[in-house]
């Protein structure tokens, strides 16, 4: 059974930081475009970050210099690192593989494998 199982959300206060993880079961990934993507209340979900099989990322703007995205395929785990976080962070984030186009897609249509997502909060 594939599986995808997000951690380290929480509540943290604006400024603050965190840092998300990704683990993978069920298949090897190492291959796939592994994203974050992140969905607020009453609003669509949105991408985030990605990272390559190739190690190459891509950023959302608004995230640009703040989050990191990293990957150890030893450990079937991706990783979100957020640094100076800002209210409107506040959403959950969602862990996904595109083992498909395994391209650089923005777009959640592209990712066939997803997490349950994990809570993150940013207090003002």
């Amino acid at each position: 059974q594939v599986q995808l199982v997000e951690s380290g959300g929480g509540l943290v206060q604006a400024g603050g930081s965190l840092r998300l993880s990704c683990s993978a079961s069920g298949r090897t990934f190492s291959r796939d475009t592994m994203g974050w993507f992140r969905q607020a209340p009453g609003k669509g979900r949105d991408f985030v970050a990605l990272i390559s099989w190739m190690d190459r990322t891509y950023y959302a703007e608004s995230v640009k210099g703040r989050f990191t995205i990293s990957r150890d395929n030893a450990k079937n785990t991706v990783y979100l690192q957020m640094i100076n976080l800002k209210p409107e962070d506040t959403a959950v984030y969602y862990c996904a593989s595109d083992s498909r186009t395994r391209g650089r897609s923005v777009y959640s249509r592209d990712y066939d494998y997803w997490g349950q997502g994990t809570q993150v909060t940013v207090s003002s």
